[in-house]
């Protein structure tokens, strides 16, 4: 999205449509007694603007192992029509890959044009989303720690051969080699493989109590983002759009990591949408 058409965009349907997918998150999670949190822009909106980041386009929660399966056996049948659930390995029966991340889909939107793309992936990544981030444990051991960080960038970027094409001008040379290597080992390996590996990977240390979470299905350049157990183990509620969401106990620590000085706003041409390539559809709120 382009800053000039970021000055004439809208966004108060979107945001409508996104408080929409939040509440029913939310009055799932009370409802089974299931502990979820906002993340990313979604916990910086609620922390800086009581609500959405203007600008934002998209709603991001996370949830710890345990609680993201207990979310997991309920969604799909709570979700009221409109709404669903988008498990990656669900997408062209798990053969193709775009990211480890389940989404729940607002189906009545349209964030990109008809494309190569978008209709490789059968036209389910082309509406507005709530990402459904995972916190698994992190082996407490600094070279245990780096180990499990590598396993699931090796699986990723093998993973990466299994999509509708590999962009390589944004990485750098040392990048270029790296997912140029792993995607051609990659290959080899049928999608439902890597699905299994990665998750086999993320639940090894499930069962040990250790002091540190981190996002196991997340994209290799977020693998940096470390949660102490004492920042993402217990909740409070946040005004959010006069909605009251969960937010991590440790907020504050974790956008300092995430943003550093999170409450200093980005310089004008970043106040765009990041999500979407066209002003995006809300069919249910056109009248």
């Amino acid at each position: 999205m382009t800053e000039t058409a970021a000055k004439t965009y809208d966004l108060t349907k979107v945001h409508e449509a996104n408080r929409k997918l939040l509440k029913e998150i939310d009055r799932i999670c009370r409802k089974y007694k299931i502990n979820y949190m906002m993340d990313s822009g979604t916990l910086l909106g609620a922390v800086r603007h009581q609500g959405f980041i203007p600008w934002d386009d998209d709603v991001d929660v996370v949830f710890t192992r345990q609680n993201f399966e207990m979310f997991m056996k309920g969604a799909p049948r709570e979700l009221p029509v409109g709404m669903s659930v988008l498990r990656p390995e669900e997408i062209r029966g798990g053969k193709v890959f775009y990211v480890f991340t389940t989404r729940i889909i607002y189906e009545n939107s349209r964030v990109h044009e008809d494309n190569e793309q978008m209709r490789f992936y059968d036209g389910k990544l082309n509406h507005l989303w709530v990402d459904l981030f995972i916190l698994d444990r992190l082996p407490d051991g600094k070279g245990a720690a780096a180990r499990a960080k590598f396993m699931q960038k090796v699986i990723y970027g093998m993973a990466m051969a299994h999509r509708n094409g590999l962009d390589f001008s944004k990485y750098s040379l040392a990048d270029k080699i790296r997912v140029g290597v792993l995607a051609t080992a990659g290959r080899l390996i049928p999608m439902p493989v890597l699905f299994k590996l990665q998750r086999l990977a993320a639940m090894k240390d499930a069962d040990k109590k250790t002091k540190r979470w981190y996002y196991s299905n997340y994209q290799p350049d977020y693998l940096y983002v470390t949660l102490e157990g004492e920042w993402c183990e217990k909740t409070l509620d946040m005004e959010f759009e006069n909605l009251e969401l969960m937010a991590p106990i440790g907020f504050t620590h974790v956008l300092e990591l995430i943003y550093g000085d999170y409450r200093k706003l980005p310089p004008p041409e970043k106040r765009v949408p990041a999500h979407s390539t066209i002003e995006i559809q809300i069919y249910d709120q056109e009248k």
